[in-house]
């Protein structure tokens, strides 16, 4: 299930500090062996759950996001480091661009458990944060983060397939919708398939820019003049992403790559 034995000790150390409030010194001193018996039993059944190759977070029931943590279950993605470095991506972007960021709009389409319009509101804080998502399950989760870091977020159960014909305005707009193609799944780790939602992560093979085009189709129309668009890009059509905001009216279209040197992120202004 892990790579290596330092890799499971990793693992079980994180669960222990998160859970169980344990640091390597309470272990190393026998806190584990010392644990009332409803610990010890809760310990056991999620290494058991571990072990039948659950994702930690799931079992914990959260997942670290930059410096904060965020409640996740099975309805949502696991929050992942490269998602946090479009998060910084986007505060470094604004600041660059203006020194005012108060009453900015900022829209997150596809929120999940809510890690990116959350983040934003708290790092942006002058600034007015709407959250989407087609799952009302995905919804709640994200409620109960914005709640518990205490960022104000709204959120409202929305199908980017079949966007609002309101009059609302963005000042910004990001993403990481579902882009994974069906064909892709052979390379993908077991316990994503098994564990985590497919509504957020697969896209048809012949149709992989699916979400992309709705979201830039949408962003088009309802962004301000010089309003921004971001997303979180698979890798592997990165540059037909590119091409297709291009051609669909936007301007100053930039690639940028993520912490691990792959393109990973999409920028741009209309």
């Amino acid at each position: 299930i892990y790579g290596d034995e330092r890799e499971a000790r990793t693992v079980m150390m994180w669960l222990l500090d998160v859970v169980f409030h344990l640091t390597p010194t309470d272990v190393v001193c026998g806190a584990v062996e010392n644990m009332s018996q409803a610990d010890r039993q809760r310990l056991e059944d999620m290494t058991a759950r571990l072990l039948d190759g659950e994702p930690v977070q799931y079992v914990a029931g959260v997942a670290d996001f930059g410096p904060r943590q965020f409640f996740v279950c099975p309805d949502v993605l696991i929050p992942r480091p490269e998602t946090y470095a479009l998060c910084q991506l986007i505060t470094s972007q604004i600041s660059q661009k203006t020194s005012q960021t108060s009453q900015l709009t900022i829209l997150d389409i596809g929120t999940g458990s809510g890690c990116i319009a959350c983040t934003l509101a708290l790092d942006l804080p002058d600034s007015k944060v709407t959250a989407w998502d087609v799952s009302n399950q995905a919804i709640e989760m994200a409620k109960k983060n914005a709640k518990n870091l205490d960022s104000i977020v709204k959120f409202e159960q929305v199908d980017i397939l079949c966007p609002p014909t309101d009059d609302r305005r963005w000042d910004l707009i990001v993403s990481n919708p579902p882009y994974i193609c069906e064909k892709e799944q052979a390379t993908m780790a077991p316990y994503v398939l098994q564990h985590e939602p497919s509504l957020a992560l697969f896209v048809p093979d012949d149709d992989p820019l699916r979400f992309y085009r709705a979201i830039t189709r949408y962003a088009a129309s309802t962004l301000q003049p010089g309003g921004l668009l971001f997303f979180e890009l698979n890798t592997a059509y990165a540059q037909d992403t590119a091409n297709m905001v291009s051609g669909m009216g936007l301007k100053n279209v930039a690639l940028h790559e993520d912490p691990f040197g792959r393109v990973r992120f999409l920028q741009a202004t209309v």
